[in-house]
């Protein structure tokens, strides 16, 4: 997946600018989040684990950019590093690949199905609170294989990730946003860099979306007003209308028995002063003893 969004980037870069491939060097790292597979992430230290062997070569210059899955971002950044364009965002919904049924509502009492989040973990037991929910890790193949053998009767996976890798024939259901809403950033893909980097500023600001920009950076600063993370089951989507962003959000405990929702809308200009007060106004709505259990 990392290779595929990398392809992706320097594509779009080499169109933007007419620049010939060989301009270009994709560096391939390894991260812990890649290596360790078999405990959930909230176990080994959270979302960082996908971004800090590259930004630690990008705060010394070996690199350039640093091309990311956007959702797997923390809201905190290191210092001198910042998330500089994104790209075109694709399908931000959830995809179901079922063996023994082909939607989740259909599936055998007591099924047993796989998931990495706790935000997909917990919005399956919203909806099907007999379901056994099992963490399952490992890359998209990985994961799809273990389905295929038997260890789970269905496994849910980003749309947006099937299709930049050309596999959306293994889908069997896709979830509707509004009842299954998706992870702040979820289909989007960013490109980090150095604060104060003129030159590759330069580069990327012809390859930015606006609109993917500004709803991404309302999704983040809810996400932030909440200290959210792969600990904590949340959704927020924004999209942008014109000049308008509308965003809705949701918190929701691990059992997926209590939930907060909130949505809001305002000037794009404002995107994030906006996601920023949806989180704050859910926080205070839920109380703090909502937070208590999660872990």
């Amino acid at each position: 997946m990392a290779l595929a969004q990398a392809h992706e980037a320097r594509d779009r870069l080499m169109a933007a600018h007419g620049l010939p491939e060989e301009m270009f060097e994709i560096v391939v790292l390894s991260t812990k989040g890649d290596r360790i597979t078999d405990r959930s992430l909230a176990e080994i230290g959270g979302k960082g684990l996908f971004t800090e062997e590259l930004e630690q070569q990008l705060a010394s210059g070996d690199l350039d950019i640093a091309v990311h899955s956007a959702k797997d971002m923390p809201t905190q950044l290191p210092e001198g590093l910042c998330l500089s364009a994104y790209l075109p965002r694709e399908d931000v919904r959830d995809a179901v690949i079922g063996r023994t049924a082909p939607k989740l509502i259909d599936l055998p009492q007591g099924a047993t199905v796989g998931s990495s989040s706790l935000r997909r973990q917990a919005l399956i037991r919203r909806i099907r609170p007999d379901i056994n929910v099992i963490t399952f890790r490992g890359l998209v193949d990985t994961r799809l294989r273990k389905l295929q053998e038997g260890k789970v009767d269905a496994t849910l996976l980003a749309l947006a990730g099937l299709k930049r890798l050309g596999k959306v024939e293994v889908i069997t259901d896709i979830l509707a946003v509004e009842t299954f809403p998706p992870a702040p950033a979820q289909g989007a893909i960013c490109i980090e860099s150095r604060i104060g980097d003129a030159r590759i500023d330069a580069l990327l600001a012809s390859v930015n979306d606006a609109p993917t920009f500004d709803a991404v950076s309302c999704e983040r600063a809810f996400l932030a007003a909440l200290d959210g993370s792969c600990r904590t089951p949340i959704a927020g989507y924004a999209f942008c209308e014109g000049d308008q962003v509308r965003f809705s959000g949701l918190i929701i405990t691990p059992d997926g028995r209590n939930q907060h929702a909130v949505t809001a809308d305002g000037h794009r200009r404002d995107a994030a002063a906006l996601g920023t007060r949806a989180g704050q106004e859910i926080r205070a709505r839920a109380g703090s003893t909502f937070f208590d259990d999660w872990s």
